[in-house]
């Protein structure tokens, strides 16, 4: 690209239409970030003159002709300890260098001297599903679809309600609850009840007189205000007059752990019966270690929220909703802002525990900050209940890809790293392998000794310009390098992002770029619309600053995987993958729940802001020397991501690791910049990862586009489950296994086929598959073929990150 310090013409200001879902974006407009003033002021430079063959892909290019790409070593200069050419060779096509593992660090191999096994990894969204497991290592299914009823205080009838018993607490009341309390949890409930609700003025009034028929007057006199959600009739008069002071009646009973959903709807409902909704029943959050959740009761209004008829349970108990997200081929932050814009709440009232994979079947908990909003509101807006009826919702699969299910009120909320791992279940399809026991053979050593843990493919996107390039501009703080590489023209996109670069680079002109570039390509458009406010080109940090913060650390976090699966890779195949060598980083005390893959934090003495929030210090680590080497196992190694406060490895590897940074022009123990988001601490990863409840099957197939699994809302829906056919004629895969946080199931596959992972070997596979020929065989639905959706992945990926 060539840029000039001058102020691009100014085109015409004439905007163009938005499809629906760009409209429905504006409801969430970007962050922004104070600027920089006083920093990056020199003028863009057009210092790079190179040339690349221009795109003749099939998918049209609207380049003007003689036109040439940039091309230069866009990738960081230490790529020359990996042993590869120092500029990246140009496929025939024109299209400019695609990245493979090699160019991101990724080489080794735990099996070795296997059998290569080639098969397509997500040819169809259910051939990848993935399950969280969350704190208490349950795995999140879609139980029920239908939709949920709360708890709330039913208005007084303006009859009397009769007691059908001549005692207040009969023996019905103790035979319908004991399979839910224990005896003392039993008796504390009895005892509530029989004391009755707490007056506004503290008294403590019986709920039910001894007598053969007991009635019990709506008045309140009986019931306190709290609890009958209107006002006294000296409420009523003068504004003048004195009020009692709500008072919050703190008594509750619990009931024992209760693991099944279905146990504990049966548990509320019964106390809805039985106490004629005097009583209030909610879900008390799931406390770490513990299998299950306890139900809280409560006198009904007890709280000090009066005058609604909304049950305290779900307000002043329960500020969140917590509900299963099913999404297909749709990205985490892109489903969240379409629930948010459903809902009409801000983006950040909802959160989760972890990212899930885009092209894949996936199944989370989701945690929304509720307000006033209501279990049964969150089902009828994300389901749009006014525009589509009862019969199209629980018949038809959710639409664009989300359904939600299991909605019920939480205590506590949800943050990123609250879960153990996630389940995944893959499906390899035309596999070619020597023998079913080649295959076999390459799954044992998954199973029994694991995989390298390396930073997959999606960490450096599938753009031709890698975002570890521009992470590793931005960590030189080479504003203009890094602006550069994000305006450039570059072959292989669509033809309207072209023809906005090129109006960009070319016809100077940037209101006509802005104009065309789509919004779901943010980075780019932040960069043209903050140079369009300026007036100029000058301030490339400020411009830079406009770009979501997340979106902007995406890029330095590429870089530092780069490095760590750099560094990882040279570390096995120097000293190999069975044991701990002198020099390799450990944490001082190993986990006792759980194997955590990677750490949040480097190893430094805790802070006084730690000690005085409590939260938990870092965890130390230590180098091992010949003393304690025999103490821990290949398991337990940790290698540094770059950053300030972590420590290197000893030895040989250690001074390679510093080599690697100096040699792309950083300071290996100063990571500090006077842009504090782009200041490093570091933190550590675990070289190797032991994967969970590893099982697999082989099976047969014919037409690709018939699924070879189903997730859990076609289930559910009743739609036919997947048919295998004995005498098909290609050979599926089928694993199922457990991974921790952080790690990446395409690496655990690449660990069974040695089969490059990148998109377009991964594209190629498919286009050229045999079973291709075979489509629609079986009837099936067409997905599209995982090519086509995976050209635009890098693009979508800045798309989604919006706050």
């Amino acid at each position: 690209m060539s840029t000039s310090h001058e102020q691009p013409d100014r085109g015409s200001s004439n905007k163009r239409p938005r499809d629906e879902e760009e409209s429905l974006d504006d409801e969430r407009p970007l962050q922004r970030v104070k600027l920089d003033e006083d920093a990056g002021q020199e003028p863009l430079q057009n210092d790079v003159d190179i040339t690349m063959t221009i795109d003749t892909s099939p998918r049209g290019s609207v380049t003007p002709p003689g036109f040439t790409f940039n091309q230069e070593n866009l990738l960081p200069p230490s790529r020359k300890f990996l042993g590869l050419p120092p500029a990246p060779e140009l496929p025939p096509d024109g299209f400019m260098h695609r990245t493979l593992e090699v160019d991101v660090g990724i080489s080794q191999y735990i099996g070795t001297g296997l059998y290569q096994i080639n098969g397509i990894i997500k040819q169809r969204f259910t051939d990848f599903m993935v399950y969280e497991i969350d704190m208490t290592h349950n795995v999140v299914h879609i139980k029920s679809i239908e939709r949920p009823t709360a708890t709330l205080v039913a208005a007084p009838s303006p009859t009397a309600t009769m007691v059908e018993s001549a005692e207040p607490w009969p023996p019905a009341f103790t035979e319908a609850l004991a399979p839910f309390f224990s005896e003392s949890g039993l008796n504390t409930l009895k005892n509530m009840y029989l004391e009755g609700p707490k007056t506004a003025t503290e008294e403590v009034l019986p709920v039910l007189a001894t007598t053969t028929s007991t009635t019990v007057s709506s008045s309140t006199d009986i019931l306190p205000t709290e609890f009958v959600g209107g006002k006294t009739p000296r409420q009523k008069q003068g504004k003048g007059k004195a009020k009692a002071k709500p008072i919050e009646d703190k008594r509750k009973a619990l009931s024992e752990l209760i693991d099944s959903k279905e146990q504990r709807f049966q548990l509320h409902k019964v106390v809805r019966d039985l106490f004629k909704s005097k009583l209030e029943t909610f879900t008390e959050g799931v406390q770490p270690g513990e299998i299950g959740a306890r139900i809280v009761i409560k006198w009904a209004g007890s709280g000090p929220n009066k005058g609604s008829r909304r049950a305290p349970s779900d307000r002043d108990h329960q500020p969140y909703i917590h509900f299963t997200l099913q999404k297909t081929n749709r990205d985490t932050s892109d489903a969240l802002a379409y629930l948010a814009r459903m809902l009409k709440v801000d983006g950040r009232s909802l959160t989760t525990a972890g990212t899930k994979d885009k092209r894949a079947v996936t199944c989370q908990r989701v945690c929304l900050k509720r307000g006033r909003m209501t279990v049964e509101e969150v089902w009828d807006k994300v389901n749009q209940s006014g525009r589509r009826t009862q019969d199209q919702i629980m018949q038809e699969r959710g639409e664009r890809g989300i359904r939600v299910a299991d909605i019920d009120y939480r205590k506590g909320h949800l943050q990123l790293g609250m879960l153990k791992g996630n389940e995944f279940l893959i499906t390899l399809r035309n596999v070619k392998a020597p023998s079913t026991e080649a295959i076999n053979q390459s799954m044992e050593v998954l199973k029994t000794k694991g995989f390298i843990n390396y930073y997959g493919m999606q960490r450096f996107g599938t753009a031709s310009i890698p975002t570890h390039a521009i992470g590793l501009a931005l960590l030189r703080s080479d504003w203009a390098k890094a602006i550069d590489m994000l305006l450039r023209p570059r072959p292989g996109e669509t033809p309207e992002i072209q023809e906005a670069r090129l109006a960009w680079a070319v016809e100077k002109n940037l209101d006509k770029a802005l104009q065309l570039m789509p919004r779901r390509v943010v980075a780019e458009r932040c960069i043209l619309e903050s140079f369009q406010r300026m007036g100029n080109t000058r301030n490339m940090l400020g411009a830079l600053s406009t770009i979501p913060r997340n979106l902007r650390m995406m890029y330095v976090h590429a870089y530092q995987s780069y490095v760590w699966n750099a560094v990882v890779s040279e570390r096995i195949r120097r000293y190999g993958h069975e044991k701990p060598i002198v020099g390799d980083i450990v944490y001082e005390e190993k986990l006792t729940d759980g194997d955590q893959s990677e750490a949040s934090s480097p190893g430094a003495p805790p802070s006084k802001k730690q000690k005085s929030s409590g939260k938990k210090p870092p965890r130390q680590v230590k180098v091992l020397t010949e003393d304690d080497v025999n103490h821990y196992t290949i398991y337990d190694v940790l290698m540094p991501l770059p950053g300030t406060d972590v420590a290197y490895p000893g030895g040989e590897l250690g001074e390679l690791y510093r080599q690697f940074l100096k040699e792309d022009g950083l300071n290996p123990s100063d990571f500090n910049r006077k842009q504090r988001e782009y200041s490093l601490a570091g933190s550590y990863r675990k070289i190797v990862h032991l994967p969970k409840l590893v099982s697999w099957s082989l099976l047969r197939y014919t037409d690709p586009e018939l699924p070879l699994a189903q997730s859990d809302e076609d289930g559910i829906l009743g739609i036919e489950p997947p048919q295998t056919e004995e005498n098909g004629k290609f050979l599926a895969l089928q694993i199922r296994l457990q991974l921790g946080t952080a790690s990446y199931a395409t690496m655990a596959l690449r660990e069974i086929t040695k089969v490059d992972t990148s998109t377009h070997v991964q594209t190629l596979l498919t286009v050229t598959s045999e079973d291709q020929e075979y489509k629609g065989a079986g009837g099936a639905e067409t997905e599209g073929v995982a090519g086509s959706e995976l050209m635009n992945e890098a693009e979508e990926a800045e798309a989604v990150a919006l706050e």
